[in-house]
């Protein structure tokens, strides 16, 4: 009768771990769904002018090249939409939130554009002092 009971409890044990790691994929695999969904349509040259307007340079540079001390590089390659929308909504650390009624939607797309049109900066190869 034990050898019975340890093997039921290794089998319930194992469907147990499964559902959780089948659970965990799931979610997984959902995040990078809703991360990978595109941004909405937005001007990059009043982007650039909101950027400037709103303050966000004072932390993250005109160039949005960011500086340990104030705040993260946002551009070029900015992350993904949705991740940035959440946290200009809901920031982290000193960061002050802009809710939607400070800084509408259209906006914030109008500033993603501006960070993704930021080009990448040269190679360092191609920069003859660097050589």
């Amino acid at each position: 009768m034990k050898v019975q009971s340890t093997k039921y409890k290794v089998e319930s044990k194992f469907k147990v771990m499964r559902t959780l790691v089948t659970l965990g994929l799931s979610l997984i695999v959902t995040a990078a769904i809703v991360a990978q969904a595109p941004a909405p349509a937005g001007d990059a040259k009043i982007g650039k002018k909101l950027f400037a307007a709103d303050g966000c340079y004072q932390c993250h540079g005109y160039e949005a090249q960011g500086a340990t001390p104030t705040g993260p590089r946002l551009g070029p390659k900015p992350i993904a939409f949705a991740q940035f929308s959440k946290l200009v909504r809901q920031p982290i650390g000193q960061m002050p939130p802009y809710t939607v009624k400070s800084l509408p939607d259209k906006d914030l797309a109008d500033i993603y554009a501006f960070l993704q049109s930021i080009p990448p900066p040269p190679d360092a190869a191609s920069i003859p002092a660097l050589r």
